[in-house]
């Protein structure tokens, strides 16, 4: 697969998430962009928590067991994300950000919650969120915990926005998605026996 394939059939894919959020959303009459706020300060908290997440990507180089995971995504995907540009990976990584936690933030966290209130509506999305990222055991269980942070994240400012988790999962996505393809440009170099440099 190229990378215009690759790009389409995520756009597809993401696509098909946001259309089934505003689907349930309206078959359920929750509005999954109602807390949908996009001031200054959402964004300045975005960002900020964010920064915990890259350092826990900067941690998957010293921790065995999440350096496994880091190694099979490079595998997986990593000459496929180094054969794209920098824009093209924030393409990706804003477009899982946006549909995903439109579709987990946005309806089904607060669907949940009304059944099962704060707590419930966060674990019980986020297990969802696990399972439909269950590439491994491990990966499964990083997922639910990011998800968890996410959910967490939707009510740092004075009311629930949604804007918070969206842009830090978006600059999460990019940040590792360029680590992925980083780690497989240095892997090629060393395979062709070149040094690698800073």
């Amino acid at each position: 697969m190229n990378k215009l394939q690759f790009l389409g059939m995520a756009t597809l894919f993401e696509g098909g998430l946001l259309l089934l959020a505003l689907g349930l959303g309206k078959f359920f009459e929750i509005d999954p962009l109602a807390t949908l706020h996009g001031d200054p300060e959402s964004v300045l908290l975005a960002i900020a928590a964010t920064a915990p997440l890259y350092g826990f990507l900067r941690l998957t180089h010293h921790i065995p067991s999440l350096r496994v995971l880091r190694d099979l995504l490079v595998e997986r995907l990593g000459q496929l994300l180094a054969s794209m540009s920098r824009l093209e990976l924030l393409y990706l990584g804003f477009l899982a950000g946006t549909t995903e936690e439109i579709l987990f933030r946005g309806f089904l966290q607060p669907w949940l919650e009304e059944m099962w209130g704060g707590i419930g509506g966060l674990v019980f999305s986020n297990m969802i969120f696990a399972l439909l990222h269950w590439i491994t055991p491990i990966y499964g269980l990083v997922a639910g915990l990011l998800g968890g942070y996410l959910g967490f994240t939707m009510d740092l400012g004075p009311e629930r926005n949604l804007t918070i988790p969206l842009l830090v999962h978006a600059l999460y996505d990019f940040l590792a998605l360029q680590a992925v393809a980083r780690l497989w440009r240095q892997a090629e170099i060393q395979r062709a026996g070149y040094p690698e440099r800073d």
